[in-house]
């Protein structure tokens, strides 16, 4: 009908994250590599490849800029490109925009002049590459201002301002922002480039502060604060906003929360980590769409008892579960009810007290559970009733106490294999408490299994339990199992007929 090259942009942008698949792609034919390059080239600097497609931005360069690199060591013919790269560039980290650079002068140019004034030919070209995407008519999508360690000498030259100010396309469709450690050497650099985004821009919909500290009573923070209380007054639909406290939890934000009243009718996501308690996040309470809670190592009562909000998915990780705390959060759950859908409690180091109120306010008030993720709670009867009442479990991730042992454990263990629901297709159970009676649950279990993520198999008897259930289930096709080379290589091969073995990251759900 006329439509194929739409389609065939719509197929191969949904394999932006398959690298090796988009380069084969862009050799097929001419249209292929047409619509294949510029997803290629989004976000580069992402990428585990090579540092040696940084060269191909210099034919892009002026004469003054290539002279420039010369200077620096940087002296090699500059071949035409059949496209302008840069123009294509969507995500900008400017910690991995240095990292890259810093790679590929310690592969092209170890011991040149380059090599030998590391750190201001680093920053020498990160400014040309800069300065390059912004005038190259680039739109971006997403800007992380992050820096490495070893950032205090990165300062923009006064070109990048001039550039950004000449061309406002630049941040003009930014949806994601993120906002990392700020030193003394690079904060003024950070807070012109926004006021710059606070200026040009009113669609970011993700907003992020990572190492956010509150003893900062200098000028130019406060410079930087104000910056910041801008960018989230002058955007259109804020839909997440995320605050990741430094070293000491901050309890002043300097106007930051409060400016999030302006978005109090598209807000939907709010996720706090290392924060204590301030009068500032009262304000949440206005935020009637606020759908997502995630909070993490925060520790205060008083935070949580004033996000006690009605939420589609709640994340709580190393709270302190102690009785307040539980109870707290017990209340949560209940005014969450129906709508709660997505639910992790994940506590790493110290014991769920009260356990049977927390899992008896989920299965009195919480019945469309989808995903449930909980840790270092005890494997229970109650626990195992639990997941049998909820009828939609798509997602189940356990970490368990191993409370009971001997026949006790083997009969709830079957139980639990027998209870699991047949709308559950993911299980993640990387834990010892199961031990060596793991083949009693690939015995009885019956759920229609697409992902499964396990500890070890222990013995031949254990992967032939798993090779039977993959035979029966046929649904199984993926298994992370963390101690996989242990096994004998023949059992290794064997269960490999049945099923694909990955990582843990490569199919691991988080809530």
């Amino acid at each position: 009908m006329g439509y194929m090259p739409e389609i065939m942009g719509d197929i191969l942008y949904h394999l932006n994250e398959e690298i090796h698949s988009l380069y084969s792609c862009a050799l097929v034919n001419r249209l292929w590599c047409k619509l294949s390059i510029p997803i290629l080239w989004q976000d580069p600097f992402s990428f585990e490849q090579s540092p040696s497609f940084i060269s191909n931005y210099f034919s892009s360069l002026g004469e003054d800029e290539k002279f420039g690199l010369k200077k620096c060591g940087v002296n090699f013919e500059y071949s035409e490109t059949l496209f302008d790269y840069a123009r294509f560039l969507k995500v900008l980290d400017l910690s991995c925009l240095e990292n890259k650079i810093k790679q590929w002068i310690d592969i092209e140019f170890v011991n040149s002049k380059l090599y030998n004034n590391y750190n201001s030919s680093t920053y020498h070209i990160v400014n040309l590459l800069f300065k390059l995407f912004i005038e190259s008519g680039a739109t971006l999508h997403k800007l992380d201002l992050h820096f490495s360690e070893f950032s205090e000498f990165l300062k923009f030259s006064p070109e990048i301002f001039y550039s950004l100010g000449e061309n406002k396309k630049f941040f003009s469709q930014l949806q994601d922002l993120s906002l990392g450690v700020i030193s003394h050497y690079n904060i003024e650099s950070v807070t012109t480039i926004l006021k710059v985004v606070a200026k040009n821009t009113t669609k970011i919909e993700i907003f992020k502060l990572d190492e956010f500290y509150s003893n900062c009573e200098s000028q130019s923070f406060h410079a930087l604060f104000y910056a910041l209380v801008r960018i989230i007054k002058s955007q259109e639909h804020l839909r997440q906003f995320g605050l990741v406290g430094g070293e000491e939890f901050p309890i002043e934000f300097y106007g930051i929360i409060s400016a999030l009243e302006s978005q109090k009718n598209s807000l939907k996501e709010v996720r706090l980590e290392s924060c204590d308690y301030s009068e500032e996040f009262e304000i949440l309470k206005n935020c009637k769409k606020l759908e997502t809670l995630r909070i993490r190592y925060c520790n205060d009562d008083d935070l949580l008892e004033i996000l006690n909000y009605k939420v589609r998915t709640l994340e709580i990780i190393d709270f302190g579960f102690e009785a307040t705390t539980i109870s707290i959060l017990t209340k949560i759950i209940e005014n969450s009810g129906l709508l709660l859908q997505r639910l992790m409690i994940d506590s790493t180091d110290e014991e769920i007290w009260e356990d049977s109120l927390l899992l008896g306010a989920i299965r009195s008030f919480c019945p469309n559970i989808t995903y449930l993720s909980i840790s270092n709670i005890d494997f229970s009867t109650q626990l195992v009733e639990l997941i049998g009442n909820l009828p939609k479990l798509q997602f189940l991730s356990l970490l368990c106490n191993g409370n009971i042992s001997g026949e006790e454990l083997k009969i709830l263990v079957m139980k639990f294999a027998e209870i699991l629901p047949l709308t559950l297709h993911y299980l993640d159970i990387r834990d010892a408490w199961l031990g060596r009676h793991i083949d009693i649950l690939f015995n009885h279990c019956n759920a229609p299994l697409k992902k499964l993520l396990i500890e070890h198999l222990h013995s031949k008897k254990n992967a032939k339990s798993l090779i039977d259930f993959c035979t029966r289930n046929k649904a199984l096709k993926y298994v992370s199992i963390d101690r996989f080379l242990e096994l004998n290589k023949k059992i290794r091969k064997e269960v490999k007929k049945y099923v694909t073995v990955v990582p843990y990251e490569h199919i691991v759900v988080t809530c």
